[in-house]
């Protein structure tokens, strides 16, 4: 489980009471978009499904079958997925099938590198997630690539290698796989997707990269069973009480950082899940991430001494990682002989530890979470405590933490003007 150590100067009981009538409003189903709180208990319902078993036989068909996956979608339909992927598998050389992530954007460039990349392997598969299908960005990127798997494969070759998750019932991209026979995994009508990485969205990506979706799933039941602990043990609500109070005294960034870059894409999950639930009504801390200690010789400079707007949530790992140790060398130049035989992991602890130091007697207010180790169990449990604490801190906050209206802002603009350039174009 995830714990917290408040770093900061202001104190989480100071919202206790605001933090623990949040969360039952969570818990009973009364909070602002209750019909999106399906995420709460994914973890044991979606363990117990029939469509759980479904799913992993075909994930091990793809992992058995494929030497590629293409994993199409945009925000929650492939961030939760690519941050565990990402932080439990090596970093060099993931294995078979290698995993390319498409429909997170409209570049050119980058579908076509795609599209020539793919030329190299025999056996490709392709899971495009949407809700709807209208998506712009998935729904050009399912385009060129179905058209590509067609091609390459015939239209029944592509049949046995397209999934699609979606809605159970309706939306473009549903009918188009009723149509074609794709196989099919659902997008539950009670998850928003910056929540839905435990239901099928994130966890056939998951299975397939070879990662154990049991135990992650386990994980974060446990976390399920922290978060309803009473206050004074209660981490998850600890934390949000305390962005809270830092929110209140004036910080405007919060500011994600952690020691371990496989936990790079964890951060852009953390990102996009606080930006479009807390993000309204000119409110809300603005999410940003670090990497360490990287960033520390740019951002950090800033995070030390630039306008104090900034906190920090630092993403810990209890145990070090033990695998090198500094090496002994006849040569002294590079002064280091004084920490021969010291881990890389114990060095960077140390670093991660004085970092810390450093911003709060700077005046950075640091929340620290740790979890005891970089497993499966752990992410699990952190994606659940991430998820309840956002609740949580939106509602804090008085607003919505399952809409996001300002998203619909930018597509209706695009569309309008992609209405006049298909209009120009057949003039």
């Amino acid at each position: 489980m995830i714990t917290f150590t408040n770093k900061t100067q202001y104190d989480a009981a100071a919202r206790e009471q605001e933090a623990v009538t949040a969360a039952q409003s969570v818990e009973d189903g009364t909070c602002a978009g209750s019909a999106f709180l399906g995420w709460r208990d994914v973890p044991t319902t979606f363990l117990a499904s029939d469509e759980y078993a479904r799913m992993k036989d075909v994930a091990a068909e793809i992992r058995s079958e494929a030497d590629a996956f293409v994993v199409i979608g945009i925000g929650g339909s492939y961030l939760g997925a690519r941050a565990v992927i990402e932080a439990l598998t090596p970093a060099y050389g993931r294995g078979v099938p290698q995993i390319y992530y498409a429909g997170t954007d409209i570049s050119a460039t980058q579908l076509a590198a795609l599209r020539d990349a793919l030329a190299a392997h025999k056996n490709i598969y392709l899971n495009v997630i949407s809700k709807s299908g209208t998506t712009l960005e998935p729904a050009l990127a399912f385009r060129v690539l179905r058209a590509y798997l067609e091609e390459r494969y015939g239209a029944q070759g592509a049949r046995t290698r397209i999934i699609a998750t979606t809605d159970a019932a309706s939306g473009a991209l549903h009918d188009v796989a009723r149509t074609n026979e794709y196989r099919m995994f659902t997008v539950p009508d009670d998850v928003g997707g910056r929540y839905s990485v435990l239901t099928p969205v994130g966890l056939l990506p998951i299975a397939v990269a070879g990662v154990d979706t049991d135990a992650l799933l386990a994980g974060a039941a446990q976390q399920r069973q922290a978060c309803r602990a009473p206050f004074a043990q209660n981490a998850c609500l600890q934390y949000a009480a305390t962005r809270t109070q830092v929110y209140r005294a004036g910080y405007a960034v919060d500011v994600f950082a952690s020691y371990e870059p496989q936990f790079a894409i964890l951060a852009e999950w953390w990102k996009q899940l606080f930006g479009e639930s807390e993000g309204k009504e000119h409110k809300g801390l603005f999410p940003a991430s670090i990497q360490c200690t990287t960033d520390l010789h740019s951002l950090g400079q800033y995070m030390q001494d630039g306008a104090r707007i900034v906190c920090e949530t630092v993403l810990a790992v209890d145990a070090e990682d033990d695998a090198l140790h500094v090496p002994h060398s006849d040569s002294t130049a590079d002064g280091l002989s004084a920490y021969e035989g010291l881990s890389l992991g114990a060095i960077n602890r140390i670093a991660q530890d004085a970092t810390i130091r450093a911003h709060r007697d700077g005046g950075v207010p640091v929340m620290q979470l740790t979890m005891p180790q970089r497993d499966v169990q752990s992410i699990g449990a952190a994606l659940y405590f991430f998820e309840y604490a956002c609740a949580v801190s939106a509602l804090l906050l008085d607003v919505n933490p399952f809409d996001q209206p300002g998203v619909e802002v930018y597509k209706k603009n695009m569309y309008a003007l992609l209405s006049d350039a298909v209009a120009k174009n057949a003039g």
